[in-house]
């Protein structure tokens, strides 16, 4: 087993076999896990808000879906991945506070997960899996050598997407 490189809240990281990549406390948040099944290039973005297009000091690419995926293939494609080959799984969006309301402004993971899965189809990679919504907060493991995604949550099964 590689090491294991922590991906901090809008950041994003990329590794190869055996290395594997983790981000904690994904609520709202989603992760984005890219992996090219051949060379084993795997990335892991983590990102806060869907859409960078919306704030004005949008500087950390990382914090937004649309530009976090846009770079995490663009690091990957350095790492030696093939970017016709890539495949996603994703995890988070949670809606994390228990507000019955009808303002789109507070369904922010339901927004983060539907941007990052747009993002994938204009970029044409098939998202596998999905672990999204609920109210529950999530650790994410992602292994380069095999692709698995391994979901955690307190109080609950570890599961494996």
């Amino acid at each position: 087993m590689g090491n294991m490189i922590k991906v901090g809240m809008a950041d994003l990281k990329v590794c190869k076999c055996p290395d594997a990549l983790t981000t904690l406390g994904l609520g709202s948040c989603v992760g984005v896990a890219l992996y090219d099944p051949v060379t084993k290039v795997s990335g892991l973005l983590h990102c806060m808000l869907p859409d960078s297009t919306l704030i004005k000091n949008n500087s950390n690419i990382a914090k937004f879906a649309d530009t976090g995926i846009d770079e995490l293939i663009r690091q990957m494609v350095a790492l030696g991945c093939n970017k016709s080959r890539l495949v996603a799984k994703i995890a988070g969006g949670a809606q994390m506070f228990a507000i019955n309301v009808n303002n789109d402004s507070l369904k922010v993971g339901e927004r983060n997960a539907i941007a990052a899965k747009k993002k994938l189809q204009e970029h044409h990679i098939r998202l596998l899996a999905e672990d999204c919504g609920l109210n529950y907060g999530r650790t994410v493991e992602f292994y380069s050598e095999t692709g698995d995604y391994v979901i955690k949550a307190v109080g609950k099964p570890i599961k494996t997407i």
